[in-house]
């Protein structure tokens, strides 16, 4: 009796392992472990120019440090709040072990925006932030030319918002 009383304690001890191990990983999507595209060859004024995206937002990151915005998005769960920002800020090109990064900052925000309606006519929407600061990874696509992006949403998911060179830059 006491071999499979042991035994009882044992596969209850293991099972709660189990569902302890089996919370940790769900809740560790894509971008929580991601480490960056490992990108380092990538210079400030390559980066500088206009950028868009296929949702109509449109970002401008001059060569002396300040940036337009034109309808960006939250990224991670802010994203999921609905709103677009509008305004003018400052960016700076970083490089750490995982590859390089632009970190866009908005520091005056002039127009706010919904993505859709229905987030909208929610009350219980948040107040969009004045100020926001965004990190796009920096990337090549297959064509070898640069591209922008962050994750937005659940992290479980893993969508990425891409900005592509504006057409005509």
């Amino acid at each position: 009796m006491a071999g499979g009383s042991r035994r009882r304690v044992w596969g209850a001890a293991l099972g709660g392992l189990m569902v302890v191990l089996a919370v940790l990983t769900g809740c560790a999507g894509p971008f929580q472990y991601y480490e960056g595209t490992g990108l380092h060859d990538v210079a400030a004024a390559e980066v500088a120019g206009g950028w868009e995206n296929v949702e109509g937002t449109r970002v401008v990151l001059r060569e002396d440090g300040t940036a337009l915005l034109e309808k960006l998005d939250g990224q991670g769960f802010d994203f999921e709040d609905g709103w677009r920002l509008s305004g003018t800020g400052t960016w700076q090109l970083s490089d750490d072990d995982g590859g390089q990064a632009v970190r866009l900052a908005l520091t005056s925000r002039t127009r706010v925006e919904r993505r859709s309606p229905a987030t909208a006519t929610d009350t219980s929407t948040p107040e969009p932030p004045s100020t926001y600061v965004w990190s796009f990874y920096v990337d090549r696509d297959q064509h070898d030319e640069l591209k922008l992006f962050f994750f937005y949403g659940d992290p479980d998911i893993g969508n990425t918002y891409v900005m592509t060179r504006e057409t005509g830059s």
